[in-house]
């Protein structure tokens, strides 16, 4: 393992598209990859012409944040706007039905 993999950060990210729509990704580049999904280079946000970034988590590894990644995405929308605003009840609640 080099230096850099050492120390090298991957978040898992969430965006706000066109105010309606999350699109749950991974990156170890969070700025250059919001910036390459604005500039609509990302098949899966292409057609979205507002783009937000509006939540992310930081891992060690990458494994770690593509774990997570497959854990919202198979999240309810109404689970990930808790999630996005920071709701911990409203979170544990939708968890549990």
């Amino acid at each position: 393992m080099t230096h850099k993999e050492k120390i090298m950060s991957w978040y898992t990210y969430i965006l706000l598209c066109d105010k309606k729509t999350y699109y749950t990704g991974i990156s170890s580049n969070l700025d250059k990859r919001v910036g390459s999904h604005k500039l609509g280079y990302n098949l899966g946000t292409k057609r979205f012409s507002n783009i937000k970034l509006v939540y992310k988590e930081k891992f060690k590894k990458r494994l770690e944040a593509e774990k997570r990644e497959r854990q919202i995405k198979g999240w309810s929308r109404a689970k990930k706007k808790a999630l996005v605003e920071g709701d911990i009840n409203l979170l544990i609640r939708l968890s549990k039905s």
